[in-house]
């Protein structure tokens, strides 16, 4: 299994050479692309990973979990997973750091851990993946791609507390 990555270089070269493409030119080229996307999208990602920094580290996380908690104990969210649900369309980092927390405090194999893992899994980082594909590409009105994200993560989280719940508890 370790001699895929080189038979399928090996492939890619062989088909571009058949081809008539100049690989080595048509690399570079594309490698110029990407440093300059990455160079253009690098001051929304900056701020994105400011934000949620800030929002971290201020308490301010705190106090939305506090402001929305009666609404998650109406609908049984265990309040464990509720950093999760709001980090996750944050930033896939904090949310991967929030989740080691879950799992140390609760354990992989409770329902908390289970749920967490789940919701990591069926949910995507809205605000650095728009942040990233809008950006490289300067498109600044986002609000219907933003609205139908937070939908389907909602769904995501919901349709994971379903599923762990009833085949879990």
């Amino acid at each position: 299994m370790s001699y895929i990555i080189p038979i399928i270089i090996l492939f890619i070269l062989t088909y571009g050479y058949i081809k008539g493409v100049k690989v080595y030119e048509v690399f570079i080229e594309g490698a110029k692309e990407g440093l300059a996307i990455t160079y253009r999208i690098f001051p929304y990602i900056a701020a994105m990973l400011l934000a949620v920094g800030m929002l971290r580290r201020s308490g301010g996380l705190d106090f939305l979990l506090h402001i929305i908690s009666p609404l998650t104990n109406a609908l049984g969210i265990p309040r464990d997973i509720m950093p999760l649900v709001i980090m996750k369309p944050l930033s896939g980092s904090g949310a991967l750091g929030v989740l080691a927390d879950i799992l140390k405090r609760a354990g992989p194999d409770s329902f908390e851990g289970i749920v967490a893992s789940t919701i990591m899994s069926s949910t995507e980082t809205i605000f650095y993946t728009i942040t990233v594909y809008f950006g490289s590409v300067g498109i600044r009105n986002i609000r219907h791609t933003l609205v139908a994200a937070l939908i389907a993560d909602f769904a995501g989280v919901i349709g994971a507390l379903l599923v762990c719940t009833a085949l879990f508890r």
